[in-house]
């Protein structure tokens, strides 16, 4: 036998001492970096007078969107991320029409739009963390 090989049979025999394992570190929830409270600036030009609206978002693990915007109820939604974005999609409405709204986290705000399928425009939004 050479002596390599002789070295592995020791090695494979020798007992091996237990180590404790460390316990896993607790995951970050899934979508923590979106949930919770927005404040959403709907100014057509950033010239204009300020106009704000809150949004509320609570999202679970599997990316289901509950909350509201525009003192609307979040009707559904969903939260995804792919190509290094978080982003979002939701439905609401103020009873007289559907309004579909999407965004993505950029940079610590949010920077979506909404769709007024009813009212026939596009409306591009930032929102802060409230």
């Amino acid at each position: 036998m050479s002596l390599l090989a002789a070295a592995l049979v020791l090695l494979a025999d020798a007992p091996v001492a237990a180590t404790p394992a460390s316990p896993p570190a607790a995951a970050p929830a899934k979508f923590a970096d979106i949930n919770g409270g927005w404040t959403v600036d709907l100014r057509v030009d950033l010239a204009d007078a300020a106009y704000t609206q809150p949004m509320d978002l609570a999202i679970a693990d599997d990316g289901t969107i509950t909350g509201s915007f525009y003192q609307s109820e979040i009707l559904a939604g969903k939260a995804g991320r792919a190509q290094g974005r978080t982003c979002i999609a939701f439905r609401t409405t103020d009873g007289q029409g559907l309004y579909h709204t999407s965004a993505c986290l950029v940079d610590g705000r949010m920077v979506g739009q909404t769709w007024a399928e009813g009212r026939s425009f596009v409306l591009p939004w930032t929102a802060e963390r409230r």
